[in-house]
């Protein structure tokens, strides 16, 4: 499936007092390809909480960190759909640096769960049938 990509500016609040961006901020990058993705393909997360009664949760990251960002750096956060299950969703991540050196890779794993009960249900069909013609 093709790659999504997402710029993100780097901002003071993103960074420690060494101006070095804070590891767990990397995440939110990653978050906002991934939810700008959906936007993009005409899922909106708060709307498939409303009318389908879903939601995405982040189950599982693995995440490898190779350069540091820092303040004011201009990035790109791409996300890429690896893999489609029933109720589950595999994203690969990356952050790229202007330069386009890579600042760190991931592999995140979506759940989709039920927004009452909290409890994993199968990712609606209109939903997985767009997904899987992501190209």
């Amino acid at each position: 499936m093709s790659e999504f990509t997402w710029p993100v500016r780097v901002y003071y609040e993103d960074t420690d007092a060494g101006g070095v961006v804070y590891y767990a901020n990397y995440l939110k990058f990653l978050e906002r390809a991934r939810t700008e993705m959906l936007r993009e393909l005409g899922f909106e997360l708060d709307r498939l909480a409303r009318e389908k009664h879903i939601l995405f949760i982040v189950r599982k990251v693995t995440i490898d960190y190779h350069k540091p960002a820092f303040m004011d750096d201009m990035l790109v956060a791409s996300a890429r759909i690896e893999k489609l299950r029933k109720a589950s969703i595999v994203f690969q991540q990356s952050i790229e640096n202007q330069e386009q050196e890579t600042l760190c890779r991931a592999e995140v794993i979506i759940a989709c769960i039920d927004n009452i009960t909290m409890k994993p249900v199968a990712i609606p069909e209109p939903v997985i049938s767009e997904l899987a013609h992501v190209d």
